[in-house]
C-alpha cells in the first residue's frame, strides 16, 4: 500500500510560498496551545513567561493565527521552552 502525502488546506488557499509560512505558523501555534493546556498555568502566569499580555495568550489559546507573525511565534515557542527548529526538505 502506498503512502498518500497529506496536503494542508493552506496549499489550496495560498501560493506555495505563503502556504509554507502558514503551515509553519500553524504548527508553532498548535505547539504553544498544547504547552498552555499542559502547563496548568493561568493566562496571566503564561503571559509573564512569554513576555506578552494576557490578551495575546488568549489569542494563542483560541488559535488566532492571523494575530501572529512567524518570527513572533518562534520567539514565543522559544520562551516556552519548546526549542523550535527548522528543517528543510527537498
Amino acid at each position: 500500500m502506498s503512502k498518500k502525502k497529506v496536503q494542508s488546506v493552506f496549499r489550496d488557499l495560498y501560493p506555495a510560498d505563503q502556504a509554507a509560512e502558514m503551515e509553519m505558523r500553524s504548527l508553532l501555534l498548535q505547539g504553544l496551545g498544547s504547552w498552555l493546556a499542559d502547563s496548568g498555568m493561568t493566562q496571566n502566569e503564561a503571559a509573564k513567561v512569554l513576555a506578552v499580555t494576557q490578551a495575546r495568550v488568549s489569542d494563542i489559546k483560541r488559535g488566532k493565527i492571523s494575530s501572529f507573525s512567524l518570527d513572533l511565534l518562534v520567539r514565543l515557542a522559544s520562551r516556552a521552552g519548546l526549542n523550535p527548529k527548522l528543517k528543510l526538505v527537498a
